[in-house]
């Protein structure tokens, strides 16, 4: 029996576009509600949430059992931390703040097994071989990770082309927020000159071959993205679902105007 399928991995190859929702209370609980939402997939974050490693595998393993796809965001890429989430069942990654080839390199290496990376022989202790019930796990699981890392920096945009073309790697997503403050437009990420900047990144990124991806909670940015080429997004978070809803209710009964502004994407 070979490792589980990744169904987000073969959908990118496919060139199914996929839907997602960041969640970042770091409740297994209010992932498990997110999963009735049909989302394509939910991304774990753990970078910006207060999710430590228990509370990021009970999370795994409340999506894995639904019809949406986990993808973790450590809070950096880590080997170590990476190792861990792999034996805990995490098969796609979003990695932030890589601006290298170099640092890229390593993170293709992390999530393999030898000869081809560095992950430890240890996932019959987890829930990646289903605690070593499928027994050709080994010689199967590097065919089912799914590589995604961030360009987020100037920096990053120098090397996109390094980065992009680097077997291993399956996939480049924007994060509009922190490119907007590395340009000069701290909170502006809806700003012209990071626009283009992203609409730039998703042409080079698609001259390799690789997915483009991105997320914004603002539904104009959302439907621009898509229409730039977007292959997989999330449009929003289960935080501000839970303040809009909130806010919402509140003055939907008092009767007062809905609250203007837009928040920024992550």
């Amino acid at each position: 029996m070979p490792a589980p399928i990744n169904p987000f991995k073969a959908a990118l190859k496919e060139g199914r576009f996929q839907l997602g929702l960041w969640l970042a209370l770091g409740s297994p609980y209010a992932a498990e509600i997110a999963c009735g939402s049909g989302y394509d997939w939910l991304l774990i974050d753990g970078e910006h949430g207060p999710s430590d490693m228990p509370l990021m595998s009970a999370q795994i393993g409340a999506v894995a059992k639904s019809g949406s796809h986990p993808i973790v965001r450590p809070p950096m890429g880590d080997a170590w931390l990476i190792k861990q989430l792999l034996d805990q069942g995490a098969q796609t990654f979003l990695i932030p703040m890589v601006e290298t080839v170099e640092q890229a390199r390593a993170l293709v290496r992390a999530v393999r097994y030898p000869p081809h990376g560095i992950r430890g022989v240890g996932a019959g202790l987890g829930r990646a071989s289903n605690f070593g019930r499928v027994s050709d796990y080994l010689a199967s699981a590097n065919d089912e990770v799914c590589l995604l890392l961030q360009i987020e920096s100037r920096a990053a945009l120098d090397n996109l082309d390094e980065i992009a073309a680097l077997e291993g790697v399956d996939g480049l997503f924007i994060g509009p927020s922190d490119l907007a403050a590395d340009m000069g437009f701290l909170g502006k990420p809806g700003s012209a000159p990071v626009r283009d900047a992203i609409e730039a990144a998703f042409e080079r990124i698609h001259s390799h071959g690789k997915a483009r991806g991105i997320m914004t909670v603002d539904m104009d940015e959302a439907r621009e993205y898509r229409a730039l080429g977007a292959d997989f997004m999330a449009i929003g978070t289960d935080v501000t679902s839970l303040v809009r809803a909130l806010d919402g209710l509140r003055r939907e009964f008092l009767g007062e105007a809905p609250a203007g502004g837009k928040t920024a994407g992550y």
